[in-house]
């Protein structure tokens, strides 16, 4: 058995104890408009330059500044005249509103939102359920009024989900081969993100977005365009309305925001208005087999606990969900990316 060096252990605690400076550094240089600016002047600009152009301390913006430099958000220049600082690739692809990859969206959501329910995790892991009540003063009964407590709420919500499936969305519907499947039906659509990229990569399909009445009206204003005509909405409650007929159902990021009992009801629903031969593609970040891991969906599953009612699941755990509801020939692809997915057939 190693000693206790061999693990390095200041190290490990440095590195972990600092996570939640690293992301707030980015998100509050992201809120501030620090890479937009430095995108927009086409030059290098100094700390003075973009302090005065943001409205901030020559001070706080030349640490925030050089903090982006050790995370490799910004690189620097040492001249006659002093530092000059500009983006890299990876802010300029990730971290500029105006990119068609842009994160900027799903970072100010966790910034502002969801950093306030992590503040009551201890909590969280004490009662097991989701913490909008402490956070927002709003009951944490019904999970998505919480999350959609006004309409600009919502509208984070839904352009932060719609940044993920801008660099996301194509990995897991590529993950198997849905070109037979005509009529898809994107349950829980959302800001029709991922509706376009189905699309898109299969042109011979259509996709019904089916969500609440309200998202639906924001989708069909800010984020599907009407000349889009593969894509058409319908308005309703999956859990207390009916659903549309389709020979594909796509469920993203859907089954982990609930417990067992209500995936398999929605599932049932979902097998029952399937059309014959089609099927369900459940798109999801999947833990291992043997609880290693992914540290990423791991913490996602963390999330789900101060957010929802979910948790992140196995892939064996969401296969047996299908086949609770009449489900076969269930298939899983692992992207090597954030999300997988998981087929099954009617």
């Amino acid at each position: 058995m190693g000693s206790t060096e061999d693990l390095d252990y200041p190290q490990i605690i440095l590195q972990y104890n600092s996570g939640f400076l690293v992301s707030k550094v980015m998100f509050t240089a992201c809120e501030l408009g620090v890479f937009d600016l430095l995108l927009e002047s086409h030059e290098p600009l100094s700390a003075d330059a973009i302090a005065a152009h943001l409205g901030t301390s020559t001070t706080g913006m030349e640490r925030l500044l050089d903090a982006c430099v050790g995370l490799k958000l910004l690189a620097v220049e040492l001249t006659q005249e002093g530092a000059l600082y500009r983006n890299t690739e990876i802010s300029n692809i990730y971290l500029t509103k105006s990119s068609p990859k842009s994160q900027y969206h799903i970072m100010m959501y966790y910034s502002n939102t969801v950093y306030l329910c992590w503040h009551y995790l201890a909590d969280a892991v004490r009662e097991g359920r989701n913490q909008y009540e402490r956070a927002f003063g709003i009951s944490s009964k019904d999970p998505f009024g919480a999350m959609y407590r006004s309409e600009e709420e919502m509208l984070k919500f839904m352009a932060g989900q719609n940044s993920v499936w801008s660099i996301c969305g194509r990995d897991v519907l590529a993950a198997f081969d849905l070109s037979s499947f005509r009529q898809i039906c994107d349950l829980g659509g959302g800001g029709g993100a991922l509706a376009r990229e189905c699309v898109s990569l299969y042109p011979n399909s259509t996709v019904t977005i089916y969500d609440l009445p309200k998202v639906v009206q924001v989708a069909k204003e800010q984020f599907v365009p009407p000349k889009e005509h593969r894509i058409a909405f319908h308005e309703g409650d999956f859990f207390n309305d009916s659903i549309p007929e389709a020979e594909l159902y796509i469920l993203s990021k859907i089954l982990h925001d609930w417990d067992d009992d209500k995936c398999r009801q929605l599932l049932a629903k979902v097998h029952k208005a399937c059309k014959p031969g089609g099927g369900v593609l459940v798109v999801e970040s999947l833990l291992n087999e043997d609880k290693s891991g992914p540290l990423e969906t791991q913490l996602y599953s963390m999330n789900m606990l101060v957010q929802t009612e979910g948790k992140e699941r196995r892939a064996a755990e969401n296969s047996k969900l299908l086949e609770a509801s009449g489900f076969g020939e269930v298939q899983v692809k692992r992207t090597g990316k954030l999300y997988d997915a998981v087929l099954g057939r009617k």
